[in-house]
């Protein structure tokens, strides 16, 4: 585990003090985290001087995440125009109710990104950056299955984007409570968990000639990415005064 720490620029420093501040996360080993455990980021462009954000699939691989999509897709051309972009992935891991509507909340692990995306044009990276996508999307397959041909890559966008500029927020803690609720004790206040994805079982594709080959030990033995354990910190007796938690 690394100990490296986040960028410090005027886009990723959380500037108000209260709880947010505290839900800043500073090691770089957090930002991996939290984008490992995911599939789909939000990938935020300006398109014809509009704001425009869409779903993106993603792959981390070190310092740097590679962005797949169609090369027709309008908001990939976008974010190949050297203009600053902005990539997030949220995982809410929970719902935090408190002893006062305006402190109902959740527990979140959320990375912004920052960045001007680069195009992979060059035939060897963009192999490189195909078979990691497609090994952290579906491990053990770049080896069994076939690989893309001409006409697939050239149908095929790839982006790299630096993690230079992120920031990280995680919230795992019980609700705070304001002074004016620390007696009201009547009205229930807690966590309710939001259990982490996992895999089900696999499901063969009718389609297959006969015999059906057997479900690889890569597919069956897959674990979905673990998300770190949660510590709920934070006591029912914190102060809050007007500040929201999420």
């Amino acid at each position: 585990m690394t100990s490296t720490p986040l960028s410090n620029t005027s886009r990723t420093t959380i500037s108000s003090k209260g709880p947010r501040e505290l839900l800043a996360q500073t090691e770089r080993q957090n930002l991996y985290d939290v984008l490992d455990a995911g599939f789909i980021g939000n990938l935020g462009v300006t398109l014809d001087e509009r704001p425009l954000v869409v779903p993106t699939a993603y792959a981390r691989n070190g310092d740097k995440i590679y962005m797949h999509g169609s090369s027709g897709a309008s908001t990939l051309r976008a974010a190949n125009s050297g203009a600053l972009v902005c990539f997030t992935v949220t995982h809410v891991d929970g719902i935090v109710y408190g002893r006062a509507v305006f402190n109902n909340a959740m527990n979140y692990r959320s990375a912004v990104v920052y960045g001007v995306a680069r195009a992979l044009t060059d035939s060897d990276e963009r192999l490189v950056a195909l078979r990691h996508f497609s090994e952290r999307l579906a491990p053990g397959s770049w080896d069994t299955a076939r690989k893309p041909n001409s006409k697939e890559l050239a149908q095929t966008t790839l982006l790299e984007l630096s993690l230079e500029e992120a920031s990280v927020k995680i919230s795992d803690r019980f609700c705070r409570v304001a002074d004016q609720d620390l007696d009201r004790n009547q009205t229930w206040s807690g966590v309710l968990p939001i259990p982490a994805p996992q895999f089900g079982e696999p499901i063969t594709d009718p389609s297959l000639a006969h015999p059906v080959p057997s479900v690889p030990e890569a597919v069956y033995s897959r674990n979905y990415p673990e998300a770190p354990p949660r510590k709920y910190s934070g006591t029912a007796q914190a102060k809050e005064s007007s500040v929201s938690q999420v």
